[in-house]
């Protein structure tokens, strides 16, 4: 997922004076993205359970793995994305959740647990906490002044130079994420997004190449707040993403429409997932915790206050009517038809991608 802000600490305490704990354990400590758990939920787990939170945060799937590499013990539960998990099992850094302490696991979301047994076959290390996909948001009234009636759900808009360069004079802010963008380029190219064949690669780089022209910025967090604020019109970026946006404009008061959309060559699915430290200090609060998000109600929660979809079947239902039937947020069964999610890459393919991703930024 995106980087996000420094690291920072959350102490949230039972409210309820003689609150009795559901375990033995009064404390779990938790290492997640920031802004990622509405802060009414943690202090409602509190309350309910006298088992205090220790919030932690990470700005980079890098940071996650150091921490979990240096061995302390620290944390009970972390939230690595389905790109990371490949490596943290084979390293050791995780254990086997022993699924008959989650009853609520039950509510997990069939297709998307298949999505995460990609790089967790047979789904025993983590379950799926948050998933999103990358997409095309936009401000609805410089949009139309530029495509007339052309919706932009089209990778077109981006991935040819007269399409964006429409755009270029109100700004464009683009992914500042070699995987994610190299996946897009070749699912635009009809290609497979998890090619080893340097061919395709290189045709790829070509067309990404291309973007610098038109673009303001290389970008993965700045967007979300440009995009609110009426200072840029069109973005490459995650779907949740694209929600707090259009929150914030609402927020705002600013006038600005924003719009988003899947676009329909097909696109990147993203999972942000639950797991337990290998060496993690309080056990018992960590499934007790575990538990408790996958309440479809708590899930529910937890996706409106972020803009992404939950991991949660059930949660879907429970949402307002117009966030669960946003389809950049929560797919149509055509739409997650043309979804990949994003696996570790070859190391020479990840060598290649991430050199080349560097000389196109310099050339910006």
């Amino acid at each position: 997922m995106k980087p996000r802000r420094l690291v920072f600490t959350i102490l949230l305490f039972a409210a309820l004076a003689g609150a009795k704990p559901a375990c033995a354990e009064s404390q779990v400590n938790i290492l997640g993205w920031a802004d990622y758990v509405d802060s009414h939920v943690l202090e409602d787990f509190t309350k309910e359970t006298g088992i205090k939170i220790v919030y932690d945060t990470f700005d980079s799937e890098t940071a996650l793995e150091s921490q979990l590499a240096n061995g302390n013990g620290q944390y009970d539960v972390v939230m690595p994305s389905a790109t990371s998990l490949h490596s943290l099992i084979r390293d050791g850094l995780l254990q086997q959740l022993d699924m008959s302490r989650l009853p609520n696991a039950k509510n997990l979301w069939p297709q998307i647990m298949a999505q995460l047994a990609r790089d967790d076959p047979g789904n025993r290390y983590a379950v799926n906490y948050m998933w999103y996909t990358a997409g095309i948001a936009y401000d609805a009234d410089k949009a139309k002044e530029r495509l007339g009636d052309v919706a932009p759900d089209s990778w077109d808009i981006v991935f040819q130079p007269d399409n964006l360069a429409k755009f270029a004079d109100c700004g464009v802010d683009v992914l500042d994420d070699p995987h994610t963008m190299f996946a897009l380029a070749l699912i635009y190219l009809k290609r497979n997004p998890a090619t080893r064949n340097f061919n395709d690669l290189h045709r790829a780089a070509d067309l990404l190449a291309g973007l610098h022209r038109n673009i303001t910025r290389f970008t993965s967090t700045d967007y979300v707040s440009a995009l609110g604020n009426g200072d840029i019109c069109l973005a490459v970026g995650w779907s949740g993403d694209a929600s707090q946006a259009r929150r914030g404009a609402e927020e705002a008061d600013n006038g600005t429409e924003l719009g988003d959309a899947t676009p329909k060559e097909g696109s990147v699915l993203g999972l942000d997932n639950l797991a337990i430290p290998r060496n993690a200090p309080h056990l018992a609060a960590a499934y007790v915790f575990l538990d408790y998000l996958m309440r479809p109600e708590i899930a529910a929660r937890n996706s409106e206050a972020t803009g992404f979809a939950s991991g949660i079947l059930a949660a879907k239902a429970l949402l307002p009517h117009d966030f669960a039937n946003n389809k950049a947020i929560y797919p149509d069964d055509d739409t997650m038809s043309r979804l990949y999610a994003l696996t570790n890459p070859d190391p020479m393919v990840e060598r290649y991608i991430t050199r080349v991703w560097s000389l196109i930024k310099a050339a910006k």
